[in-house]
């Protein structure tokens, strides 16, 4: 540590306990921002950030720069990614694509296997639309359906609003997962590619075999979200709809396998170098769902991109919270306190995969909000990363994982969920807090498992 804390010489502290406190300080006056005080999440982050900077004694000059740069940094490397991948997910919503994955798979599984097709359903649409689209979107699906098979409403939903939950927390291109992958500097692909491997028996645990244990809970969905869905022959196709809905996944895991193989041909190595990138992935695939979705199915142009245009505006907000978490994530550097808090948190006797998904836990139950919680536990936890040699993109899912657990009053899913079904608040807190729980436990569970196997890059 080259700075010195203003605790330190106030109380007679360490350096070292001086630096730890004031981070401490700082992120608890970010959750009170937040969740009292009732701040836009960027601007409590760079007034958060601001009394990190004074409390850990960085130079007043410094501060604004420092601030800046982070925000500057990690919005460089996401901006159009995220973007690019909001209007893709609004694409495959306007076009009826997830509706027809979801009629298409609940008719292969039959009324006896419903929930599994739920469950399918909500984690492949999941995967290219935003958590709150995915689920204003489907749900409707959810209400027609108990309406013809007179099953519990709230046991139908679970397992397609788990497969959303942990394709929104796991898997890039959605934004938390996208922007740690930044943060920790490793490879999205493989990110994917272990998220998969996790997300797969987490989903089965909290999606299906929970729902079953939610039979007795009584819904009384509002007659307000009980949209119309469209009607068959305004759908695409369903070869059309799968195939374009996972194309990013498919890309990203080609582009994966092909840097992986050997080779001394430069040329060759510089293309799958530019077509793996995840802003040409984005790209590419988006380009494909315009021809696919739109154009090959009489729409035009301009019509198809006024959905870009709200898909933009929705994606904002998550854009200035990852620009926040920069600012914080800088100062923390810039300071110093980085390389310390490495060395503190790497010595306690705790493996650092859990270190991360406690961190991200208690942020997530103190501010709600599965993105800020995420964000935050990596700028505290990204020097750990480099200290003990843990495989970065399983730190991504740690604390993905945490980021999802014990969602309750302070998160806008939980009261979403609790309204458009009509629960009381005790059985939202039996069914979607639980499930959220399961999602976050056994995540954190199969990412462990999956490192004993793992060799860091």
């Amino acid at each position: 540590m080259t700075l010195i804390s203003p605790l330190a010489a106030l109380f007679g502290l360490t350096p070292a306990i001086a630096a730890m406190l004031s981070v401490l300080l700082a992120v608890v006056f970010l959750t009170v921002l937040i969740a009292w005080g009732k701040l836009q999440p960027l601007l409590a982050f760079v007034i958060a950030s601001l009394a990190a900077a004074l409390l850990l004694g960085m130079p007043l000059a410094a501060i604004p720069r420092s601030i800046e740069k982070g925000i500057g940094d990690l919005l460089g490397s996401l901006t159009v990614i995220i973007c690019l991948g909001a209007i893709f997910g609004k694409l495959i919503a306007d076009s009826g694509a997830a509706q027809r994955i979801a009629t298409w798979l609940i008719g292969v599984f039959g009324p006896q296997r419903m929930p599994l097709a739920l469950t399918l359903t909500g984690f492949v649409a999941g995967i290219p639309l935003y958590y709150n689209v995915g689920f204003v979107l489907l749900v409707p699906l959810i209400f027609s359906l108990v309406y013809q098979s007179g099953r519990p409403a709230v046991a139908l939903a679970i397992p397609l609003v788990a497969g959303l939950s942990i394709a929104h927390g796991f898997l890039p291109p959605h934004p938390a997962p996208t922007a740690l992958v930044a943060q920790f500097h490793t490879d999205i692909g493989r990110t994917l590619m272990f998220g998969m491997i996790v997300a797969i028996p987490t989903l089965i645990i909290a999606g299906p075999l929970f729902a079953m244990t939610l039979k007795k809970i009584k819904a009384a969905p509002s007659p307000l979200f009980q949209a119309t869905l469209r009607e068959e022959a305004e759908l695409p196709g369903a070869f059309n709809s799968f195939a374009t809905a996972l194309l990013p996944v498919w890309l990203l895991g080609a582009a994966t396998v092909l840097i992986l193989v050997p080779t001394n041909d430069a040329g060759q190595m510089a293309f799958v170098n530019f077509i793996a990138n995840p802003t040409i992935v984005m790209l590419v695939a988006l380009a494909v769902a315009v021809v696919t979705l739109g154009l090959a199915r009489g729409k035009r142009l301009p019509d198809l991109m006024k959905g870009g245009i709200d898909a933009l505006r929705d994606v904002a907000p998550i854009l200035l919270v990852i620009a926040g978490a920069g600012a914080l994530k800088q100062v923390l550097v810039d300071s110093g306190v980085s390389g310390e808090l490495g060395k503190q948190l790497g010595g306690l006797p705790i493996n650092p995969l859990l270190l991360g998904w406690l961190v991200a836990t208690l942020i997530r139950i103190c501010l709600g909000s599965a993105t800020v919680a995420g964000l935050t536990a990596a700028g505290i936890v990204a020097p750990v990363v480099q200290t003990s040699g843990v495989d970065a993109s399983l730190m991504v899912l740690a604390i993905g994982a945490g980021s999802l657990m014990c969602s309750h009053v302070n998160d806008s899913g939980f009261w979403m969920f609790k309204e458009y079904f009509g629960l009381s608040v005790k059985d939202t807190f039996r069914s979607w807090t639980l499930m959220e729980t399961l999602v976050g436990v056994f995540g954190i569970i199969f990412v462990l498992l999956l490192s004993v196997f793992i060799t860091p890059l």
